[in-house]
């Protein structure tokens, strides 16, 4: 699997697949979650809802993976995964790398050649951008030789966050 690094908007990747950085509950919110919902359109709404009266009543819990349709987006699925909130006082990172290796897997069983993944966790979650790329890229890097899939994306919301995972990446 090629690992890429890519500035910009997830919603505009054209890709098999998309990785939502969703909140529990599955049903929109802010950051990546309600860009993904707003450009997707009604249609992951639906599916979303349609999961929370069937299998994940409770919510989706954190580090796992759910997929649904992409609507209105140039993708063919959404994975979906609540990334862990960001503690000094708890190691969570293990939740976090459940989130990336969980997402893969959905996308390995949906069939999808290739995927782009937010920066999980790492915006309103307070996760440290350095320490988010690392984890994503520990996952991506130990999948790589393994994987059906043939791309990964790490999509990078504004330039400053692009520079340092590109900088994190070559260390």
């Amino acid at each position: 699997m090629e690992i890429v690094l890519v500035e910009g908007d997830i919603t505009a990747e054209r890709v098999d697949a998309l990785v939502n950085a969703a909140n529990s509950s599955l049903l929109g919110g802010g950051g990546v979650d309600g860009a993904i919902h707003r450009r997707g359109g009604p249609a992951i709404l639906a599916e979303c809802r349609a999961l929370r009266a069937s299998r994940y009543g409770r919510g989706l819990p954190t580090g796992q993976a759910v997929a649904t349709t992409a609507g209105d987006l140039p993708a063919r699925w959404v994975i979906h995964t609540v990334g862990p909130v960001w503690s000094d006082d708890e190691d969570r990172s293990a939740l976090l790398r459940d989130c990336y290796r969980n997402s893969l897997l959905v996308a390995e069983e949906l069939g999808a050649a290739s995927v782009a993944f937010p920066l999980i966790s790492a915006g309103v979650y307070g996760w440290p951008v350095e320490d988010a790329v690392r984890q994503a890229l520990a996952v991506l890097r130990e999948r790589a030789a393994t994987t059906p899939v043939n791309e990964a994306r790490l999509v990078l919301f504004g330039l400053d966050t692009f520079a340092t995972a590109s900088r994190v990446a070559a260390a």
